[in-house]
């Protein structure tokens, strides 16, 4: 079966209620979009509601952040249930700023991976390395120890998408070349296979994430493991509809 190109965007702590009118009325749901790529936008918390009401059916709506119980004195947080009430049905998980802001361990996002899918949300769970790691040559065993704890707690992966971010590239403008970005998909999808099974391994959409624009989308596009893009600055602006038609 062939991997549904997937194009996220995560519009991080940005937004308003113009921006909904001007991108999501008036920009997404006029384009063509490429019909053979399933788009999903995450808007902040307070405007998940508005957004899944305006957007058209054909672009789902993921939250940025989850909690891994379902009800109860957590405050400040967002269950799955409370997604799910206001047709929510994504969510991102693990990115980098949580982890690195917000001291999310790689074991807390395995926990509240396999929660959110259990209680019938789909997820993208991002892993990544920081320059540090790159240039020590400790990018895989990161990403590894990162997918571990998702394996260690995920038992159907139907409902995943991993987003692979390296660190270094997100919001800097560096971007990894289609080759960086490529060997570190494939080596993620043959660790699928010797640590989950070769179905998953086959079947799991691995995007990349890390200042992708209009201009790199096309060649990063080519690569065989890049099943998509998770994309950040560029999904505040028209140019997400060039992203999301990069392989037209």
């Amino acid at each position: 079966m062939a991997r549904k190109f997937f194009v996220g965007g995560n519009w991080k702590m940005n937004g308003s209620t113009a921006l909904i009118k001007s991108l999501v009325a008036e920009t997404l749901n006029t384009a063509k979009l490429d019909e053979t790529v399933e788009v999903v936008i995450a808007p902040p918390a307070v405007y998940l509601e508005k957004t899944r009401a305006t957007a058209n059916k054909n672009i789902g709506v993921a939250a940025q952040n989850v909690y891994y119980k379902e009800k109860g004195a957590y405050t400040g947080e967002i269950s799955p249930a409370i997604l799910k009430d206001v047709n929510v049905d994504w969510v991102i998980l693990g990115h980098s700023e949580r982890r690195q802001y917000f001291n999310e361990t790689n074991e807390f996002v395995g926990e509240k991976t396999a929660f959110a899918l259990e209680n019938g949300l789909k997820v993208i769970p991002c892993v990544g390395e920081k320059l540090e790691h790159r240039e020590a040559g400790k990018t895989m065993d990161i990403i590894f120890a990162q997918l571990k704890a998702l394996a260690d707690n995920v038992k159907d992966w139907t409902n995943v998408v991993i987003a692979y971010e390296p660190v270094w590239a997100i919001g800097t403008g560096k971007v990894a070349t289609p080759e960086q970005a490529q060997e570190v998909h494939a080596g993620i999808r043959k660790w699928l296979a010797d640590n989950v099974s070769a179905e998953v391994a086959e079947n799991t959409r691995i995007i990349y994430g890390g200042s992708v624009n209009a201009k790199n989308a096309g060649d990063l596009s080519k690569e065989k493991d890049i099943d998509g893009f998770l994309v950040g600055g560029a999904s505040l602006k028209p140019e997400f509809v060039n992203i999301i038609n990069a392989r037209l």
